[in-house]
């Protein structure tokens, strides 16, 4: 198995994603409630984007992908 050495910026793009997941899936998570539609924070979409954009990730998803699968399977 090849193993992965990324980049700083790499690393922060992969966190930040990994976050985003996180704060869907926590969103998503539990029986729907009218009184509280899910909703994910553009902070977390931002912070994403940014870190994508800064790692140069940005238009290039399988390579991302397979970034994070290395780092995280």
């Amino acid at each position: 198995m090849q193993t992965a050495v990324l980049t700083d910026r790499q690393r922060a793009a992969v966190q930040a994603y990994l976050r985003l997941l996180h704060t869907v899936r926590a969103a998503f998570d539990g029986p729907p409630d009218p009184r509280r539609p899910p909703v994910v924070p553009t902070a977390a979409l931002a912070d994403a984007d940014r870190a994508l954009a800064e790692a140069g990730l940005t238009g290039t998803e399988e390579e991302f992908f397979r970034l994070c699968r290395q780092w995280c399977p």
